[in-house]
Parts: structure tokens; C-alpha cells; sequence
């Protein structure tokens, strides 16, 4: 990592040394925010956790408890929360609940949560389109957000993390756009703004809309409506919805006519800026659709009609849903302030770019990290983190997911070691599901193997996503990740199926 000359004004501001660039701050910030070897692990632990914690429910007997969102998707920082489902059982047919029995089941967790140690903050909301309980690990403070056979939610994240193996390019603007959202307030549903789930489609629409394209119309990965092909047996609806997007990106992926665009990150996050500068003119007339990859207008979309959001912003996986109906017009005009303020600041090196990227608390990570050196000893960054062409960082590639036993993280076939691999974007059913750990104080292969590819229903992943989101401090060693020592990551082996 490059050390980039910062000093303070007597104001305590941030003054640009003339070499900076915009890409070294990037990745400067990514250092930061890029999930450690600890974060994973806690995340691990909270899950099988959660799982002791169900089965003393007895009516959730036989329940499993499996992650979606930001975290299965592999687009989650340090201090993302993490999404739970309780799927309840129904043999291998996919289970269906009402509202008022997700109610139910969800107060007895809660009273199972309050009876054990482990979590505090415990917090039941039942008002939701999607009845969520809350919580915080007393395991690094973790918010977790726990809801009920959300199964869609799962598969949406699924799908993210396959459009991960198209461009490395699309996490690092996750990441970058999340934190610049948080610092300008506009990445939080429940005061009207972004969910982290928004704000991912609009970096795909990005993507699909630059000059070329960088990903296509999601309707050219999965030509449906994924949410509603989620029925019967859930082996067979997983497993056809995972070989159509399989066939797709990997037909994708090796069309060599296909013009590559080579825009620097930093090219790619100020013409991200420019593009949605003028967000609320357009929403006038206008919805975001990434299924078909354009704008489209909402006067002519039968499915979108009648106009009742301030900003339409089509689920491509859940149509007609809106990802971001939480939005209403006055944030939509602070929306669009904080893109017009960033892009005119960022184009005409008005400020030091940190100033307008993240919080002040991220702020004050960076340029500790900075001092340290290009060592960062203090993150301990996963080993299969790695530096790409423009020298930008990249996190690891996801969690490595494989059925549950019950009690921990397993390989379905009863080892640790052994992989059905179904090509560079076909993960098996059983290798998505669940991460993968040997035991409680050995861990093993919580990652895909590169080239294998693994948010949620738009309210059940985001709407009621924590905006606890901020860093987390160990009184022992301030930020650190808490890894155990002597803990090695293996790449796992491959079998042909």
C-alpha cells in the first residue's frame, strides 16, 4: 500500500499533497474496509451461535439457520451487519410461512436470545413487509438482522456474488460507494435513503450503462423472475436457476468479441457520480431497470405503474418490486445533492478526496494506517486478498458455502476437504448454502476457491439493514481483528462431479 503524504491544518483539516491521486486514496480505503481473517471468523461463530440458540426452541426443532445478504454476496466491510434466515423444515420441499406465523416463531427466538448470553440489543420488529428480530453479538458487536424462510433472499445474494466473477471491478465499487454513502447519510431505509441492496443495482446499471459495457442486462444471466421460480423441491429450483446463470456468465465470460472496458476505478466511481447527478430530474419520469439495463418510462411500464415512489429502482431478481420505495422526494433531493457536491469536489480537486469518501471515524483508520506503513500489521488482511492489474486491492473471494449439520460448518459429505465444482460460475446447491468449518477452534476453507462463484429480498436484506454499520473499538488494541494465532487458510481440492 502506498503511504500518501497527509498532514493536518491547525483546523484540523486535511491538506492534499500534490502527488495524491483519487486511485491511491481508493485503495487506501479499501485497505481499511476490506474484511480481516477476525471479521470472517466472528461472523462464523455468530452463526453456529444462532443455530444453539434455535434448536432450544422446540417448535424450531430441525430448523437450520442460513446467511444472505452482503456477506454471502462477499460485499460486506468490517463493520457490515449480517443477515440471517431460519429455514424451517419441510422436508426437501421449500417451506412456506405466513406473516402472522413468521410473527410468532420470531417472539419465541427473541425470548430464546434474551434467556441465553451472547447478544444484547434485542430488538422485535414486527411492522416490517418482512417481520425482523434484531440483535448485537456480544462476539465484535455485530448487528444482526433475523427473519424467517428467506429463501429469496439467499438466491439474490447468490446471484450478486456470481455477477462478483464478471469484473473484479464491481466489489471495489461496492465497498467504495457503501462507505461514501454512510458519509453523506444517504445509505440508511429507515430515514427515507439507500439500502445497501439500492445502492449495489445502481453500480450494476453503472456498469451495464458505461461506454462499453461492463456487465449486461441481468435479463442475459437469469431471462425470469427468480423470486417467483422458487417453488417445489428446493434442490431442483436452486440447482436450475444456478445452471441458467452458469451457462450464462460463463457464455458471458468468453465471448471474445466482446470490447473490454479498462477504466480505472477511479474513473469508473467519478463517472458513477456524474451519472446520478440529476437522479431526481430523471425520477420524474423515469425508473432504473438492471434487468433490462436502461432507464425505462414509467408511463409506458404496465408492471410499474401507476407512479407512487419518489425513485424507482427495479429488483431485477423480484419484479416489479422497488428496491428503493423507502426513498421519499425531500431525501431524494439530499440524494442528489451529495452526488452533484462529490462530483464537482472530486472533478476539480476542490479537497483532499478522503473528506468526501468516508466518515470521520474511517478517516481516522486510514491515516493511522497510514503512519504504520504498507505493513498494515494491525488490519491482518485475509492471505487471499490480492492486488489487481491497477494496483487496486481485492478482498477474498466469498465464503465458502456447504450444508450444515446442525451443530457446525461442514463439507456435506462428511470431510473438510472434498468439492463438487460444477465450473468457473455453477456452484452447487450444497456449496452455496454453507460455509465451511472443521470445528469451533480450527477453521478451514471459509472462502471459494478463485473462480468459484457463489442481496435478499430488496426489504428483507436492506430495508432492515443495521446502520450500525461503523467501526467497532477493541479496548485491547484498537481496531483489530482478534484473530487466534496460528491459523491457516487452505485452498480446498477439487473433484470433478
Amino acid at each position: 500500500m502506498s503511504v500518501i503524504s497527509l498532514s493536518f491544518c491547525v483546523t484540523g483539516g486535511l491538506k492534499m499533497n500534490s502527488s495524491h491521486s483519487l486511485a491511491a486514496t481508493l485503495n487506501d480505503i479499501l485497505q481499511v474496509v476490506n474484511p480481516t481473517e477476525g471479521d470472517w471468523a466472528k461472523r462464523f461463530q455468530i452463526i453456529n451461535d444462532l443455530q444453539s440458540v434455535v434448536q432450544t426452541v422446540d417448535i424450531l426443532r430441525g430448523a437450520t439457520v442460513e446467511p444472505f445478504g452482503s456477506f454471502v454476496s462477499n460485499l460486506f466491510t468490517r463493520w457490515g451487519d449480517l443477515d440471517i434466515s431460519i429455514e424451517l423444515p419441510n422436508g426437501s420441499y421449500i417451506p412456506t410461512a405466513g406473516k402472522k406465523l413468521k410473527q410468532t416463531l420470531l417472539l419465541d427466538v427473541l425470548k430464546a436470545l434474551k434467556s441465553l448470553s451472547g447478544f444484547h440489543g434485542i430488538k422485535y420488529i414486527s411492522h416490517a413487509r418482512v417481520p425482523i428480530l434484531k440483535c448485537n453479538s456480544n462476539n465484535g458487536n455485530i448487528s444482526c438482522d433475523i427473519s424467517i424462510n428467506n429463501l429469496s433472499g439467499q438466491m439474490k445474494s447468490k446471484l450478486l456474488f456470481w455477477i462478483n466473477g464478471i469484473d473484479d471491478r464491481f466489489r471495489d465499487m461496492v465497498l467504495i460507494v457503501k462507505e461514501w454513502a454512510k458519509a453523506h447519510g444517504i445509505n440508511d431505509p429507515k430515514t427515507g435513503t439507500f439500502n445497501s441492496y439500492s445502492l449495489s443495482l445502481l453500480i450494476i446499471f453503472h456498469f451495464q450503462t458505461c461506454e462499453p459495457a461492463i456487465l449486461p442486462p441481468l435479463s442475459e444471466i437469469y431471462p425470469g423472475n427468480m423470486a417467483g421460480d422458487l417453488f417445489g423441491v428446493r434442490a431442483i429450483a436452486e440447482k436450475n436457476i444456478e445452471d441458467i446463470c452458469s451457462v450464462n456468465i460463463n457464455r458471458i465470460k468468453s465471448n471474445r468479441s466482446r470490447v473490454i472496458n479498462r477504466s480505472s476505478l477511479a474513473d469508473l466511481f467519478i463517472s458513477f457520480l456524474a451519472k446520478f447527478c440529476d437522479i431526481n430530474t430523471k425520477a420524474l419520469t423515469q425508473g432504473i431497470s438492471p434487468y433490462n439495463g436502461q432507464w425505462e418510462d414509467i408511463d409506458t411500464n404496465m408492471i410499474w405503474q401507476p407512479k407512487t415512489y419518489a425513485l424507482f429502482i427495479e429488483d431485477p431478481f423480484e419484479q416489479p418490486a422497488n428496491c428503493a420505495r423507502a426513498v421519499g422526494q425531500r431525501n431524494l433531493h439530499k440524494i442528489t445533492q451529495a452526488f452533484q457536491t462529490s462530483y464537482q469536489k472530486l472533478s476539480t480537486n476542490q479537497t483532499h478526496p478522503l473528506t468526501v469518501l468516508v466518515r470521520p471515524e474511517v478517516l481516522s483508520i486510514v491515516t493511522r494506517s497510514q503512519h504504520a506503513g504498507p505493513g498494515m500489521n494491525q488490519l491482518r488482511l485475509h492471505p487471499q486478498g490480492r492486488t489487481n492489474q491497477a494496483g487496486i486491492l481485492r478482498g477474498p473471494t466469498g465464503p465458502h458455502l456447504q450444508t450444515y449439520n446442525g451443530n457446525q460448518y461442514q463439507n456435506r459429505n462428511g470431510g473438510s476437504h472434498s468439492q463438487t465444482h460444477r465450473g468457473a460460475h455453477g456452484p452447487t446447491q450444497a456449496q452455496q448454502r454453507y460455509p465451511s468449518q472443521n470445528s469451533s477452534n480450527k477453521r478451514v476453507n471459509q472462502r471459494p476457491l478463485q473462480g468459484s462463484q457463489s442481496t435478499s429480498e430488496s426489504q428483507s436484506q436492506d430495508e432492515v439493514v443495521s446502520n450500525n454499520d461503523t467501526p467497532k473499538r477493541n479496548p485491547n488494541n484498537g481496531y483489530s481483528s482478534q484473530n487466534p494465532q496460528g491459523q491457516r487458510w487452505r485452498v480446498r481440492s477439487e473433484r470433478n462431479e
